[in-house]
């Protein structure tokens, strides 16, 4: 049907918004000469027909009208008239169809590559594609307001949170209680089985990778594959239309999913990506931002090519006005109507370098995230690093951050493996305050495993990557592992290598759920979970990526040891402590934190610096632990002793005197496959007890009055 010309309207908010009679339609771009918006049809043999309306109103370099007659599910695009010159980072090209950057809905894929190309030839001295992209591109839908109740937010202290990082479809694309029409999706999420496994589990938060409308890299496409992970966005305001149970139904959906673990006291975290998008380099396609404005939107050099410090052809420039106000749109959308508890931004380093300079934690766009007021009353996570090396910013960001801590990751693992001393796992162990002074602990993330490395089964079977199945010939992924194989490369049938292995997959998780902080799993790994040696599955939609739910007795025994870890730690107030350790004297008349040797004796300067040691005790003073409850009220704790050892051979070790408790009661053993201690009889002060190789004990000594 024709329309009508255009209304004015108001030119923000931006996007696509039904009002009286029609749709307001607001799209940005400086340096247009005209916008057309494009209304697109499909008859029954899905040819794509279109009728252009011209947007001509323009208000602070946003285009915008009210177009009679256009109801919600219309699926739309934009074309721009503009100065296509290269060397000036300009791209305008009418015959592409554009994605609108504020788009909540988006269907289609890229079918054809030939007509996403904005350039004929070379990208910079070839002249504008003549191809018309429609039927060729992703399209924007419209989408009505509102949609199911998403719930009460738990709003979890972040001092109790559980992290717990999983892929939508992988989670659930293998769960057998899970309908067969439901696995892989966000219902599927929100299945009671998968909720059970989640609450049984102990988790309170769900980190989800990028559940953003992504798009296939080039290359990847060439080949026939896809980028699984989704690190490679579209459009920031649409839920990734291919976790829907039915086409059409995303947004819908994904609040659905949101209710559900809201319902069972579970947050959900968005790993997002607002450093790069699916675009690329100037090589690559022109599907919307590079169409509309390339200089407002991405940050390029003064030859006209994309400045990239995120390792995937262009970088999203935080610098820009633009990419401020998509930033926090995209942010305050899914967060306040979609019920969104919090986000973890990828490669944040790169949102604090203005114009891919240097790194400023109190650039435009951190800022603007931080003082929003929506999102100010969200948990917000950087992973503070980028692709170059002034991006690594590891305890560089601001007071209302915390941070992946890739120290704790890396000393971990070093430890474990027999590679490094005691004086990082101390730090480590302890809050991680050498680099979040003048925070809180909880702003350390601490994680010894996540997507994009060794899943934990594989840190302890592999000492190489092995990323055959990627098609990169083995050059994609880390060298940098920091792993152990236990003596045999990959699976084995050794039952000696199975049982090291299993004892240091244990004293890894103890490690990580019993340090002071906020630990993060990966989902999975309490089951055992394999990706055969490969490091960087990024492109593996398949059983390598999938979360295996088969019957397993290791499974099982892991399961069960995570599941106390967990318990454990959120029954016990003092080891998860909301405050850094400081030495102040507790009401026992003893210091908060004590560094103990083997010989039961506080650990000296000069023991630090012996490299040799490999076995350490940790006192935590519970009677003063500074956590709290729900009304503010100050909590005390019994008091524990935590004991690592990650030496080859056995140790003798003397607990403390009566002085720290009248007695010591075994609580956690890594040497058990479920982590309950042979013996739990209370021990006596200065008992003389012995920890075989690669160990993890932890004892609690009772208040006085218990």
């Amino acid at each position: 049907m024709p329309y009508s010309a255009p209304r004015p309207g108001s030119p923000f908010p931006l996007g696509a918004h039904p009002e009286a009679g029609g749709v307001r339609f607001a799209v940005a771009s400086s340096v247009a000469d005209a916008v057309e918006l494009c209304l697109v049809a499909e008859d029954e043999d899905g040819k794509q027909t279109e009728q252009r309306v011209e947007l001509t109103e323009r208000t602070f370099g946003i285009w915008h009208g009210v177009v009679p007659g256009v109801t919600p599910g219309q699926r739309y695009g934009y074309r721009v008239h503009g100065p296509y010159d290269p060397r000036r980072g300009l791209r305008c090209n009418p015959h592409k169809l554009l994605v609108d950057p504020y788009a909540r809905r988006i269907t289609g894929a890229v079918p054809d590559l030939a007509a996403t190309r904005g350039y004929r030839g070379d990208p910079m001295t070839g002249g504008p594609s003549r191809i018309d992209s429609l039927g060729g591109v992703p399209l924007s839908v419209v989408t009505s307001p509102g949609g199911p109740d998403t719930g009460r937010r738990p709003d979890v202290p972040f001092e109790e949170t559980v992290v717990y990082e999983l892929h939508v479809k992988g989670f659930t694309k293998l769960h057998p209680d899970v309908p067969k029409h439901l696995r892989g999706t966000y219902l599927g999420l929100a299945h009671p089985a998968v909720i059970e496994h989640l609450v049984r589990l102990g988790v309170t938060a769900v980190e989800l990778l990028p559940v953003h409308t992504h798009a296939d890299e080039p290359m990847l496409l060439r080949s026939g594959r896809h980028n699984y992970w989704g690190y490679s966005t579209l459009g920031f305001l649409s839920p990734h239309a291919g976790y829907a149970s039915r086409a059409g139904h995303e947004v819908e959906e994904f609040r659905t999913m949101v209710a559900a673990l809201h319902a069972v006291g579970i947050e959900v975290i968005l790993d997002v990506v607002y450093n790069h998008t699916c675009e690329g380099g100037v090589a690559g396609p022109t599907l919307s931002f590079r169409g509309f404005d390339a200089p407002a939107y991405y940050a390029i050099d003064d030859e006209g090519r994309d400045r990239d410090i995120t390792g995937c052809g262009n970088t999203l420039d935080p610098g820009s006005p633009t990419v401020v106000r998509l930033v926090v749109d995209s942010m305050r959308y899914f967060a306040a109507e979609l019920g969104v508890d919090g986000f973890r931004l990828d490669l944040a380093s790169a949102l604090g370098r203005p114009h891919s300079g240097a790194f400023d934690p109190d650039a435009t766009l951190l800022t603007a995230i931080t003082t929003d007021p929506v999102l100010a009353n969200r948990k917000l996570v950087a992973e503070p690093w980028d692709a170059t090396g002034e991006g690594y910013r590891v305890g560089g960001f601001g007071a209302q951050w915390a941070e992946w801590n890739g120290r704790f990751r890396d000393g971990a693992r070093d430890f474990w493996r027999g590679g490094t001393g005691l004086r990082d796992l101390a730090y480590r162990l302890s809050g991680s305050s050498d680099l979040y002074a003048g925070r809180r602990p909880w702003a350390s993330v601490n994680f010894v495993t996540a997507h994009d490395g060794f899943t934990l089964r594989d840190l302890v079977s592999y000492d190489h990557k092995h990323n055959h199945e990627n098609g990169e010939h083995g050059a994609d992924g880390t060298n940098d592992n920091r792993s152990w194989n236990c003596g045999v490369e990959g699976e084995t049938g050794d039952p000696a290598v199975l049982a090291l292995r299993d004892r240091q997959a244990r004293n890894l998780l103890a490690t990580l759920l019993l340090s002071t902080g906020t630990p993060m799993l990966l989902a999975g790994d309490e089951r055992w979970r394999t990706q055969h040696g490969n490091n960087n599955a990024y492109c593996l939609d398949n059983q390598t990526s999938w979360v295996d739910w088969s019957a397993d007795p290791r499974a099982d025994d892991l399961l069960a040891f995570t599941r106390r870890l967990i318990a454990l730690r959120a029954s016990s107030p003092a080891l998860r402590q909301p405050q850094f350790f400081d030495g102040r004297p507790t009401r026992s008349g003893e210091p908060d934190l004590l560094w103990l040797r083997p010989d039961g004796e506080p650990m000296t300067e000069q023991d630090w610096f012996d490299e040799s040691r490999r076995t350490l005790g940790m006192w935590i003073d519970g009677s003063e632990c500074l956590s709290r409850d729900r009304d503010g009220e100050l909590v005390a704790d019994d008091s524990w002793l935590l004991l690592v050892h990650s030496g080859a051979d056995r140790v003798e070790v003397v607990l403390p005197s009566e002085r720290y408790g009248r007695r010591y009661i075994p609580v956690l053993d890594s040497g058990t496959p479920r982590g309950v201690p042979k013996e739990t009889d209370p021990l006596p002060p200065g008992k003389r007890i012995t920890l075989p190789g690669r160990t993890t004990v932890l004892l609690r000594a009772p208040r006085v009055n218990q």
